[in-house]
């Protein structure tokens, strides 16, 4: 079967979204329910809360104690956990086929009835405190942090999804059933299930569970964020200088996503891209380098990470400064071009054999851009993309006076002065 025969969406009356994808030759199912809500649709008083609800569905309902919970779930081998980001919250499942129906029932019950009881608040609260604390002390967490918050100054697509310390413990059961009436709409909802699955029967479970709930408009998304290219210097006892630069991406709605993927995969992609090859393989100046492509609904980052020793982290600035320049200047060539696209079809097509990556992704499609994406489409997308598409893309955001800096480490005020400089030169 085709990928365009394997896959079925439904809605129900009340708007909830039911998308699924049959692999009839596993006996395992990946179940999510969705919401297109995250970090980036709360106030400022609000920051963590969605973070916090995730935490607190697993608390316990009037049926099930948060230790019941657990012990359903182990005690028919699945596996369940959530996430939560800037755009939306997951919860999700994996297990053998014969236990869909309980699983989504159970997933179900922790999501509309949960008790949100203020004892266990107060412990949870405890736990994201100490998550908090321990993403501080993580220099790579952090960095990351730094920068999206300077590059995204005033978006709330800039705040960390965990929150803040203050904004946490201010939390109360009231303020997570405001947020929940706001958020948690049917029309914000999407039910995915990936694997041993028949859609007609799981649509009609998710109607007997979900099918009841009031339709409500929910929140809008919000505005895009204006990218700011800013430097921030940061000291950390650490041992090594985390670095980022970055431009301007596009979200994840936008039709150049896939060019850009085959320009993050050149620039610092694999093993064989420029920045890998130049900074560690030539040089040996970093044993972590890479480029990501974040893609959002409201807007997208191309980041350059890279994690070295003080005294080689100016060179390394300027060795990303000069790769970029070259970028700019002389473009990719064909060869690159066709080894990304290669590169992206194999991750594409390998990732498919795990039902819960596909799974991720009709959860993501569904909520990001409306429709299923199928992988047969991507791979359609993918080598359409030209070398000129790409050029245009890197003439257009890596540009030196596009690119934001965030440097975290051992260094001091001059070392500011050192690599804001470096990165302005040019090559």
């Amino acid at each position: 079967m085709n990928d365009e025969q394997t896959y079925k969406k439904s809605v129900l009356r009340n708007g909830v979204r039911v998308v699924t994808e049959r692999v009839p030759h596993v006996r395992s199912a990946s179940i999510g329910l969705w919401v297109g809500t995250g970090s980036s649709h709360e106030q400022a008083a609000q920051r963590g809360i969605s973070h916090c609800i995730e935490h607190m569905l697993f608390k316990g309902t009037p049926t099930r104690s948060d230790r019941q919970i657990a012990e359903e779930m182990d005690s028919i081998g699945g596996h369940m956990n959530a996430f939560t980001d800037k755009e939306t919250t997951c919860y999700h499942a994996r297990v053998v086929d014969m236990h869909t129906r309980f699983s989504l029932e159970l997933i179900a019950d922790m999501f509309r009835n949960s008790l949100f009881d203020p004892a266990e608040l107060r412990k949870e609260q405890q736990v994201i405190l100490e998550e908090i604390r321990m993403y501080d002390d993580a220099p790579d967490e952090l960095s990351h942090d730094l920068f999206i918050r300077s590059v995204w100054a005033g978006s709330p697509l800039g705040e960390p999804t965990i929150g803040y310390a203050e904004t946490v413990s201010a939390i109360t059961r009231d303020s997570i059933r405001a947020f929940l009436q706001s958020a948690y709409t049917p029309a914000n909802v999407v039910v995915a299930a990936a694997g041993n699955v028949r859609h007609d029967e799981f649509s009609g479970w998710v109607e007997q569970l979900l099918g009841d709930m009031p339709a409500a408009r929910p929140s809008p998304d919000p505005a895009q964020p204006e990218f700011r290219p800013t430097t921030v210097i940061k000291h950390k006892d650490c041992e090594q200088v985390y670095l980022l630069i970055g431009a301007e991406g596009v979200s994840a709605r936008d039709d150049r996503r896939y060019a850009y993927s085959v320009l993050d995969t050149i620039l610092g992609g694999g093993m064989a891209s420029r920045l890998f090859h130049e900074i560690r393989s030539k040089r040996g100046l970093a044993y972590n380098i890479y480029s990501a492509h974040h893609s959002y609904r409201a807007g997208g980052l191309l980041t350059i990470a890279a994690g070295t020793g003080p005294k080689t982290a100016v060179e390394v600035v300027a060795v990303i400064r000069d790769e970029l320049a070259k970028l700019v200047a002389d473009g990719v060539s064909q060869e690159e071009v066709a080894r990304a696209k290669e590169h992206l079809k194999g991750g594409l097509l390998l990732s498919l054999e795990s039902t819960s990556t596909r799974m991720l992704r009709l959860g993501h499609t569904e909520l990001n851009i409306g429709r299923n994406i199928s992988p047969a489409e991507a791979i359609a997308n993918i080598d359409a993309v030209t070398k000129e598409q790409v050029d245009e893309l890197a003439r257009a955001d890596l540009q030196r006076g596009r690119l934001a800096l965030t440097v975290l480490g051992p260094v001091d005020d001059r070392f500011g002065a050192d690599a804001d400089a470096a990165l302005a030169q040019s090559a």
